[in-house]
């Protein structure tokens, strides 16, 4: 083989590890460039978990089991709280008992008692936000657990003015990882994550109506009642600061963030309309 093919093959050589490390520097520099400080992790996991709701349910009977609320039991199954005292002729302060059989076909008491399941996943938003807030300093109520000081970071402060024009307020700080989605048995709230144990606030004021893990799919979950048409949920938790039958004011810490039914440390907030699932969103403060 002559000198000048040698000498040809070996430039070309040269020139494909020459080619090979400029793209392997490149990819490094990409790697490198990430934003430095204040980053948060955020789950890429296509499945964030969440607390699904299946349609109102209109056959059978429930039966009352020790720690159900009329509130916990209309929440589940997808009533308002009156509609289905009304069904059942219960009058306020829509006192319930153990063993007793909540109709949802306004039938008399005969016929098989309803029996769910819940699935814990469902599909997230691809997108992730970052929400913050600042407590709203309000007085507890008499006998309620004292204020939990907020040391989770706030890289972007919300708006000024924490509620929005209903009156209400972000229920943590962290990163919103999952949206409302109406169709099917998708998320019928949002879920925000954080740090395990930080604040959970109250988003208005009300009476808390539930207070327990007795629904599936949610763990220790606080249930608020702020008028005949709005309730809240805040799902969850890893401990619960309230008791039922308690008033709240917006901004009281009413919980504190958990893992209790799912994956990973997170708050599951919906907000219900005459017991219908709605985007939060549409109604807390705009980031």
């Amino acid at each position: 083989m002559s000198p000048t093919i040698i000498q040809q093959r070996k430039s070309r050589s040269s020139f494909k590890l020459l080619v090979i490390g400029v793209a392997l520097l490149t990819l490094l520099a990409g790697c490198s460039s990430a934003p430095k400080g204040g980053v948060r992790v955020v789950d890429r996991n296509g499945n964030v978990s969440s607390a699904p709701q299946r349609p109102t349910v209109t056959t059978g009977q429930y039966r009352v089991k020790r720690g159900d609320t009329l509130f916990s039991i209309a929440f589940r199954y997808g009533w308002d709280y009156k509609a289905l005292a009304a069904r059942n002729g219960i009058p306020p302060p829509y006192t319930i008992r153990v063993g007793q059989d909540i109709r949802f076909d306004g039938r008399s008491s005969s016929g098989p008692v309803v029996v769910t399941t819940q699935s814990t996943a469902s599909p997230s938003s691809s997108s992730k936000t970052t929400v913050t807030r600042t407590p709203i300093t309000t007085a507890p109520s008499v006998g309620s657990a004292a204020s939990v000081p907020n040391t989770v970071p706030t890289p972007t402060p919300v708006p000024a003015g924490e509620r929005s024009a209903g009156g209400w307020a972000w229920p943590a700080n962290g990163v919103l990882i999952a949206k409302f989605a109406s169709n099917g048995s998708l998320n019928k709230g949002i879920d925000i994550a954080g740090e395990l144990g930080q604040p959970v606030f109250a988003a208005s004021d009300g009476s808390v109506v539930y207070a327990g893990s007795g629904l599936r799919g949610y763990g220790e979950l606080v249930i608020i009642k702020h008028s005949d048409t709005y309730v809240s949920a805040y799902g969850h938790n890893r401990r619960l600061l309230v008791r039922e039958g308690q008033q709240v004011k917006v901004g009281q810490t009413i919980a504190e963030m958990g893992s209790t039914g799912t994956d990973r440390v997170k708050l599951h907030f919906e907000i219900r309309r005459q017991g219908k699932p709605v985007d939060p969103l549409q109604f807390l403060p705009r980031r």
